[in-house]
């Protein structure tokens, strides 16, 4: 009775399992897939919102789309991709916080921070932990020696900033430059490289002094002096996408007439609600790719994400970038599931196919000329010009 008790509970427990993997569409061989955490530390809330959630939408999307298809094989195994996510609020001690439970669940590659002061914030937690991370914020000291944990995700500002000077200038009769940034360490020292660009190239700089606190709504009183100088290209250096509309918006109605740029990435739905015909020509990084140039996995990712999420940002062509890179150097190498110690080996002779262009492009570590090391993920330069609710591709470039 016992024997025959215990295996018809058995049984049922086996029903139940089985009902419980087909509700949630996984196969048996996917259930027998070992783990791998993957980890974001990012800003989800607040004006820097996108930012963060462009990080983690695009983790998510593409980690849904490698477990649908049987896992992701990384050298004796499979794995099944598990997306662990902290919102640090733009504060460097949650950001701390955010890396010490990474540490604490054994995560070894994590993707974020978003901003400056938060990268540099978990520096020591990472070092002393054995995690890899890719911030999306530019001080050359996270990325140069001794320093060796993070690797820039994106195109730095003071690689597209110079990119942009001189297209502007060359292009569009750019002459005289005006800067204005939040009162923060990430935009003031985004327009400090600004203002070195712009000085390389014989801009004229007619504004570089003025900032806002970032909680400012009306910004006319900052930019009502800016404005009387007639810059031909007005620089918002490192903009939260939530400002970006209210800067472009106040500007217009103060009369300006000529160009406005930023080097940071931007969010044409916000920028449509916010500032919505004014915003019309204005120029951003945009994500690393573009219609000319992406192929078809690009295409069924954006697809995918759009119907998970409801919505896409441009962005996003370069945020799926990250998790892309860490599987893939991971396949390299499979001893640096646990020891980044190989996954730094790894970096400097990686090379794989890049699923999201076409032809034969490749995944690889660049940043040698920028940081003397290779730390920083191989993606487009793409610079956007923004029209009527959508970005168009102005120039395409890249770093070495």
């Amino acid at each position: 009775m016992i024997n025959r008790r215990s295996t018809l509970k058995s049984m049922a427990l086996g029903a139940v399992s089985a009902l419980a993997i087909a509700a949630v569409g996984i196969s048996y061989a996917q259930a027998e897939n070992k783990e791998l955490k993957i980890g974001f530390v990012g800003v989800t809330s607040g004006p820097a919102a996108a930012w963060g959630t462009s990080n983690v939408r695009s983790m998510q999307t593409r980690a849904a789309w490698l477990n649908e298809t049987g896992g992701v094989k990384i050298g004796n195994d499979t794995y099944n991709i598990n997306i662990v996510t902290f919102d640090d609020q733009k504060d460097p001690k949650r950001a701390i916080a955010g890396m010490e439970k990474m540490a604490q669940e054994g995560i070894h590659y994590v993707v974020g921070p978003n901003v400056d002061d938060g990268a540099a914030a978990v520096r020591p937690v990472a070092e002393a932990n054995g995690i890899i991370y890719f911030p999306y914020a530019f001080p050359k000291a996270l990325y140069q020696k001794p320093a060796s944990n993070a690797v820039l995700g994106m195109i730095a500002n003071y690689q597209s900033g110079p990119a942009i000077y001189k297209y502007l200038k060359e292009n569009k009769g750019v002459k005289k430059i005006a800067f204005v940034a939040a009162n923060e360490s990430d935009p003031l020292s985004q327009r400090d490289s600004g203002v070195e660009a712009a000085k390389a190239l014989g801009l004229e700089i007619v504004a570089q002094n003025d900032t806002y606190q970032n909680d400012t709504r009306d910004f006319t009183p900052v930019l009502t002096p800016i404005v009387a100088l007639k810059p031909d290209l007005l620089v918002l250096s490192g903009v939260a996408p939530a400002n970006a509309p209210l800067l472009i918006r106040a500007a217009r109605e103060l009369g300006y007439e000529g160009l406005i740029s930023t080097e940071t990435a931007q969010d044409a739905k916000v920028l449509q609600e916010g500032a919505g015909e004014y915003a019309n020509g204005f120029i951003s990084v945009g994500g690393a790719s573009t219609p000319e140039i992406a192929s078809d996995e690009m295409k069924e990712f954006v697809a995918r994400y759009t119907k998970m999420f409801g919505e896409y940002n441009d962005e996003s062509n370069t945020k799926v970038y990250a998790l892309e890179y860490i599987l893939d150097t991971l396949k390299a190498n499979p001893a640096a599931i646990n020891d980044v110690a190989e996954f730094k080996k790894t970096m400097d002779t990686f090379s794989a196919p890049n699923p999201f262009l076409k032809g034969d492009a490749k995944l690889s570590y660049v940043g040698a000329t920028s940081f003397g090391q290779k730390r920083q993920l191989s993606v487009p330069m793409v610079v956007n010009e923004y029209k009527d609710g959508a970005f168009q591709t102005l120039f395409v470039g890249s770093v070495d």
